[in-house]
């Protein structure tokens, strides 16, 4: 019931998503297929399915972890959206997951960020 309540809301104030990735909650599951039960549009939300989904993602953001304490608070949303978006380019140069790689790192960064 309060899963069902999270989609409602999410999808009514960020519109409706193509794909959701969930982990392997049976609640969240029910609570998506509920949803596109009394969806009157044709689009139906994809559900996928990842039974150790909280895992990737908390690796994924375990270098952003490092760099900003716990208790370190940002004052301004917008300043800790520059902050996280920064150090998300940075990770996608590491990873070497940027088009053109022969391009220096300092010039894939200005790409990146502008």
């Amino acid at each position: 019931m309060s899963a069902q309540k999270f989609f409602i809301k999410a999808i009514g104030n960020n519109g409706k998503p193509r794909v959701i990735n969930i982990d392997k909650s049976g609640s969240n599951y029910s609570a998506i297929r509920l949803v596109n039960k009394r969806s009157l549009s044709m689009k139906k939300i994809k559900i996928r399915s990842v039974k150790y989904l909280n895992n990737i993602v908390e690796q994924d953001h375990r270098k952003i972890k490092r760099r900003i304490a716990i208790t370190t608070g940002f004052k301004e949303f917008e300043s800790a959206q520059r902050t996280l978006a920064g150090i998300e380019v940075v990770n996608i140069i590491m990873k070497n997951q940027v088009i053109d790689s022969k391009a220096t790192y300092f010039k894939t960064f200005v790409s990146l960020a502008a």
